[in-house]
This record gives structure tokens, sequence and C-alpha cells, in this order.
């Protein structure tokens, strides 16, 4: 009973805040690419508003007044193995919003 106990919690993962970085984008489409990766083992638990933060961060330095998410998310398998995948990244696109101001 104790072993099943244990396999379930591993199986389970462990919950593990996830910061979204920035990994792409561009000023002229007024777009912005944030991302995490993550392991087989872990349940990511996101901070939304500091991706949102993070988003608007970047759009402001571009002219952009603010930002907002475009919903939804892409997953793709990082590092493949034979019975499946072990990690993956997780990206998520957000639209900058509002008139930029001319580059400086």
């Amino acid at each position: 009973m104790k072993k099943l106990l244990i396999a379930a919690l591993l199986l389970q993962g462990c919950a593990v805040q996830k910061p979204l970085v920035p990994i792409g984008g561009s000023r002229a489409d007024g777009t912005v690419k944030l991302a995490f990766e993550y392991g087989l083992f872990e349940s990511p638990k996101l901070d939304e508003q500091q991706g949102l933060a993070s988003a608007r961060q970047r759009c402001a330095a571009w002219g952009y007044t603010d930002a907002e998410p475009f919903g939804g998310s892409t997953t793709q398998c990082s590092e493949p193995t034979r019975s499946g995948c072990k990690r993956w990244i997780v990206s998520i696109e957000y639209q900058c919003i509002g008139t930029p101001t001319a580059s400086k």
C-alpha cells in the first residue's frame, strides 16, 4: 500500500512555479512571445500577472501603451525520448496595443 501511494505521488508531479521569459517577438507586428520549460515530473504553475507585466514591459520599450494575451498557448516537446517526451516548452503570445511612438 505504501509503494502504491508513493508511486501515485510521483506520477502526480511536483508543483513548480515557472516564470514566463521573453523568447521572441516583433516590434513591427506588435507581438511578444514568452515561454517556460518544464520536465516530466513537474506540474507547472504560472503567475499570469508576471507574464503580462513582462509583455507590457517589452511593448512599452517599443513605444506601445499596453499588452494583452492572444489567448491559448503552444506546447512542444524539447527533449523527445523513445517512450515519449521528457521536457516541454510552452509559449504564449501577447499583442502589444496602442499606437507605437516613433523610434528614437
